[in-house]
Formats: structure tokens, sequence, C-alpha cells
């Protein structure tokens, strides 16, 4: 049975192959038409396939694209924070030595400038060394200013640099007076007793004085070390002790942060 099937396949195939031969062309024309027919839209199926893969990778592609561009927009705008931080910092630096520099052109005082280099974290709270010495007309016991206010006085001088002893130290004491009043006192560091900046204080005030919070407070110029005039700070409390008056001062200087300071060498012309 499977040989005669075999065998009319055969006869069919070569009955096919010889009407074949035996067509004409426009015969074959139609008959390859009708076989282009046939197969076309799997021809289509295939190129839509093929062109979906196509978009599909070039997709791909893009994404990788746009991963990159996204590393490269994020680096810029961490280089661009960084720079514009920078310029607010350096404004900010000029501002501030620009409002030193109107300072010291319109003080009563005769003013070299100077630079803190060195603060040790052990009196940070008691002392710094500036990059002025000797060499520059310092000696011991002169003031030192910002153009907000005191800061202390030079202590230890040498040929180029200077200790300069803090109004926050228990040793720098300063013979002040409280503006809208009569009265006058030693303001002077308190002893630290924990973190944070050494509390000053105005003493040797009259029981009487009933100072205000708010009350700003100069140097008197009795003594003759600090000139008179410069301000220390305001009046945060006023309290009666057993024999004098006191008042807690805020001083106008933070002292944790300054970086350039002025140091009192004449009276100006």
């Amino acid at each position: 049975m499977r040989k005669r099937i075999n065998w009319v396949s055969v006869v069919v195939f070569l009955a096919a192959l010889t009407g074949l031969f035996c067509l004409s062309p426009r015969g074959v024309q139609k008959l390859q038409a009708g076989f282009l027919g046939m197969i076309a839209p799997f021809l289509k199926q295939g190129s839509n396939l093929e062109r979906q893969f196509s978009v599909f990778r070039e997709g791909l592609k893009t994404l990788g694209q746009l991963e990159e561009d996204n590393k490269r927009l994020r680096v810029a705008n961490k280089e661009l924070s960084a720079t514009n931080q920078t310029l607010r910092g350096l404004e900010a630096e000029n501002n501030r030595l620009r409002n030193a520099l109107g300072y010291r052109e319109r003080a009563r005082f005769k003013l070299l400038p100077a630079r803190i280099t060195v603060r040790k974290s052990s009196t940070w709270y008691s002392t710094v060394i500036i990059d002025r010495g000797s060499a520059d007309g310092l000696r011991p016991d002169m003031s030192v200013l910002t153009e907000k206010g005191l800061v202390g006085k030079t202590q230890v001088v040498s040929e180029s640099d200077s200790t300069v002893l803090l109004i926050t130290d228990e040793n720098c004491k300063v013979a002040a007076r409280v503006e809208g009043s009569s009265e006058q006192g030693i303001v002077r560091g308190e002893r630290a007793v924990g973190v944070g900046v050494p509390p000053i204080g105005l003493q040797y005030l009259s029981k009487q004085a009933n100072l205000g919070p708010g009350q700003k407070v100069y140097t008197s110029g009795i003594g003759g070390v600090f000139p008179e005039g410069v301000f220390i700070g305001k009046v945060r409390k006023f309290e009666v002790r057993e024999l004098d008056g006191y008042s807690a001062i805020d001083p106008e200087v933070d002292l944790t942060t300054i970086e350039d300071v002025f140091v009192v060498v004449g009276e100006s012309k």
C-alpha cells in the first residue's frame, strides 16, 4: 500500500513538472504570481517582525545613550553645585573683607590687619595665634578687634607671630561702661564648666544698676590697654550679688568663627 502511494506521488510530481515546462511564459508568470500571493502574508509578517526587532534593538541603544547622558548630567550638576558653593563662599568673604576695609578706613584708631593662623582645640576659647609680630610693630597688651567688636589683646609677641588672649579668658580683664548709664565695671571671662563658649560678665557694678537686656557695653578706656568706645557686647541679664551687681554679657564677636582681625597700633591721624 505504501509503495502504491509513493508511485502516485511520483506520477503527480512528474505530471506537474511536465505541465510547468509546457506552460507559456505568460502562464509561468501567472503561476509565480499565484505562488507569491500565497506566501506574501508570511513574508509580510516576517518583515514586520524584523522591523520590530530592529526598532527594539535601536530602542535599547537609545536607553543606553540616555543613561550615559544622565550620568554626564549628574556629574555636570555636581560640578555646577560645587562652583556655586565656591562662588557664594567667595562672595561672602569678599563682603566680609569689604566691610572690614570700610571699618578700617573710618576707625578712630590706626589698625593693622592680621589673620588667625592657629587655634588649638585645648585653648580655643582662651587664645589664638595671628600672623603679625614685633617685625610689624606689635608688642604685648595691644587691643585686637574686628569691625563688629572687641576680640582680646596681644599677650606673647614673637618676631612674626603673636598670641592673642581672648575676652572669654578669665585673665583678660577689660574696663567697660554701659551705654545710657553711669555704670562702669570690669568685663572678664568665666571659667568654663561645660561645652560651648565660656560666658563673659560685667562685674563690680552698683547693686542699683538694674540693667536691662540689650543694653550695649563698650570699653571705657580706663587703664590704657583698650581704647575707649570699642563695642564688647550686650547685656543679657542683671543680678545683685552679695558685694556688687553683675551682668551677663553676650559678646558681639563670634570668637569661634573669626578668621581676620585688626590690631590697634596707634591713634588715627
